[in-house]
């Protein structure tokens, strides 16, 4: 068998600018999304990574996408942020993963639903946690803040959607967006105070 080039794990997070619950995320995903289009942020810490013989741990991407009503009709805009904290060894294995030229999960995005790519920049990338909450800042880019919707069982624990289709694994925790914002790519979109759509999963990708 032959080996994994480039092997990556961590946790996600992301934002989107559908309303709680994101119709995409049940409908595997055929149903239309809340408004026009789906605008979705997502930030990837890399707890455990190698790229050949570069190590990735401790760095984050973030994955921005842009679809029409229904998702899985794809043309998408896609683009890329890798982490500034990285040599420029890492930061070349970054943007070979995330621009989906390494395949995995993010090479998969690019041949079936990307129409339009946007690249790749390096920036500084802040991931924050605190018990349900997670917050991200990329300066001039976008930041966002999310809260996990907790579980009535009183377990401290969100509530999950598991099984489901989406590039980051097979089970998320459902959040809720305090805020959303994204100036980057020709993309702007400013969401504040409406408790839109949020998730956060552990993550591990292969290529």
């Amino acid at each position: 068998m032959t080996e994994k080039r480039w092997k990556i794990a961590g946790e996600y997070m992301e934002s989107c600018n559908c309303d709680y619950l994101c119709p995409c995320i049940f409908t595997n995903p055929q149903a239309g999304a809340t408004f026009d289009q789906c605008t979705s942020l997502q930030i990837y810490r890399i707890e455990r990574g190698t790229f050949d013989d570069v190590e990735l741990d401790g760095l984050a991407f973030a994955l921005i996408i842009r679809s029409g009503k229904v998702m899985s009709d794809g043309n998408w805009i896609f683009a890329g942020v890798v982490d500034a904290a990285g040599n420029d060894a890492q930061r070349e294995a970054l943007t070979r993963i995330v621009s989906g030229e390494a395949g995995g999960p993010p090479g998969r995005l690019r041949k079936t639903l990307v129409g339009d790519f946007r690249g790749v920049e390096a920036r500084p990338i802040t991931f924050s946690v605190d018990g349900a909450k997670r917050a991200t800042t990329i300066p001039g880019v976008l930041e966002f803040a999310i809260e996990g919707v907790l579980s009535r069982a009183n377990n401290g624990e969100p509530i999950y959607l598991d099984n489901v289709a989406h590039v980051a694994g097979r089970k998320l925790a459902l959040a809720r967006s305090k805020e959303t914002h994204i100036h980057s790519f020709g993309l702007d979109l400013d969401v504040a105070g409406k408790g839109n759509n949020g998730h956060y999963a552990p993550f591990a990708w292969a290529g």
